[in-house]
């Protein structure tokens, strides 16, 4: 039994490999045919965001979504929560 189990848990752990390498594919698909200027536009806001409030480089998200026949663009900024470092 032991080398049966062995055996079934390759499948499982290629199982679980291939849906990974899916979602690694479809982010790179994603972000390949998004615009030229996200990564300028992204590290611009950071600049800007800068001269207010102390923040990270991944502080700064931009993303281009599509929603139906419309592209969307989503900006998040991830603000400190202690005032202090501000």
């Amino acid at each position: 039994m032991g080398l049966f189990d062995f055996l079934l848990a390759k499948k499982q752990t290629a199982s679980v490999a291939k849906d990974r390498l899916r979602i690694i594919v479809a982010h790179e698909r994603a972000t390949r045919g998004g615009p030229d200027y996200l990564p300028t536009l992204q590290r611009e806001l950071l600049e800007v965001i800068r001269k207010y409030v102390n923040v990270d480089a991944e502080a700064v998200k931009v993303d281009l979504i599509g929603d139906g026949d419309n592209k969307v663009l989503d900006i998040s900024v991830s603000l400190p929560e202690n005032p202090a470092q501000a």
